[in-house]
């Protein structure tokens, strides 16, 4: 990784570093495998994506809705193959990726497709909204504006933290609730940065596209999920004993 950041004489990338060390660790290691996986994921989404498209196009909520839902319901085991993988990388599971994602299909399918049809179904009723914003005579009010993006913003928190339950641990859905609930009311504003963190990395998307639809080959989604997971890992694992269980688990 020399090449974008300075040479550290103390850094060894043979053993598990700290901070901003373990970021570009971490980016030095794994990104081929999430790169992989991102353009897999992207392939995932395009159902929902053209179904979301072809609603707003003519303007209708009756074609919006079964096809966010399907959409979703399509996406949910690709994206859950893909906080699979990077949630591996953070734990240092030396599983090929290959076989993790063959593998996160099979235990997670039937949970991703729920999740994933609510998920499709928020972004389908949020893309409609946005194009109603920008359909309309007048510009919508800035409470109007605040709430949108305010009601945008409690989606992606909380996707940052029922996706990776999900793959971790097989659990009812109320219990995913419910443990993402007392998790954000501990770390409220890590959360809400990180929530915020993803609201504007898909702004920036969603602003200046199409041109930015191209860099949805390089970072697109992988990105995004592994920064946000590295932000709030050391106080997932603290909570859910992640790391403490696997290797329990692997022994």
């Amino acid at each position: 990784m020399g090449l974008l950041f300075p040479e550290d004489p103390h850094y060894n990338e043979n053993e598990r570093q700290r901070g901003f060390d373990r970021y570009r660790q971490l980016l030095s290691n794994r990104f081929g495998q999430w790169w992989k996986l991102n353009l897999l994921t992207l392939v995932g989404f395009v159902p929902l994506a053209a179904g979301v498209f072809y609603a707003s196009a003519v303007s209708s909520i009756l074609v919006l809705l079964p096809c966010s839902i399907v959409g979703g319901a399509i996406a949910g085991p690709f994206l859950a193959g893909m906080y699979d993988a990077i949630l591996r990388g953070l734990r240092e599971d030396a599983t090929p990726w290959r076989e993790g994602w063959k593998r996160s299909w099979r235990q997670n399918w039937r949970g991703s497709m729920l999740l994933g049809a609510v998920m499709g179904l928020l972004i389908g009723v949020y893309a409609f909204m946005g194009m109603l914003f920008w359909w309309a005579e007048t510009p919508p009010s800035l409470g109007t504006v605040v709430m949108y993006l305010t009601g945008a913003l409690l989606v992606f928190a909380a996707g940052t933290l029922l996706w990776p339950q999900l793959v971790l641990f097989q659990q009812r859905p109320a219990i995913r609730l419910r443990n993402a609930f007392l998790f954000l009311l501990r770390f409220f504003w890590r959360v809400m940065g990180v929530g915020l963190l993803q609201l504007a990395y898909w702004a920036v998307y969603v602003l200046f596209a199409p041109w930015t639809l191209l860099l949805l080959l390089i970072t697109g989604v992988w990105y995004i999920v592994f920064l946000s997971q590295f932000l709030i890992y050391e106080q997932m694992d603290d909570a859910l004993q992640i790391e403490r269980l696997y290797r329990e688990n692997v022994h």
